[in-house]
């Protein structure tokens, strides 16, 4: 009985071209996204130019101040339409 059994590997046919391009694709997406991943978790150091620049005291020209309120809107009534029957 142990002569009957078949231990050779079974016959895995070669990638299509297709299956290639898929599987690189897929390993260049996974890249991007572990790269865009770190982007967020990781803070970007600015140059040291701008560094030492926040320490120095802001000219009125840089310092915008904030709008007082946004403009508003006239308020009138809507008319107010009968539906016609």
């Amino acid at each position: 009985m142990a002569a009957e059994l078949d231990f050779s590997p079974p016959e895995i046919p070669e990638p299509t071209f297709m299956e290639n391009v898929l599987r690189y694709g897929l390993f260049i997406g996974a890249i991007f996204q572990l790269i865009c991943v770190l982007a967020i978790i990781l803070p970007v150091s600015k140059s040291h130019k701008t560094d030492s620049d926040s320490f120095e005291p802001k000219n009125s020209e840089t310092v915008k101040k904030p709008k007082a309120t946004a403009p508003q809107i006239s308020k009138k009534p809507k008319k107010e339409t009968k539906k016609k029957r």
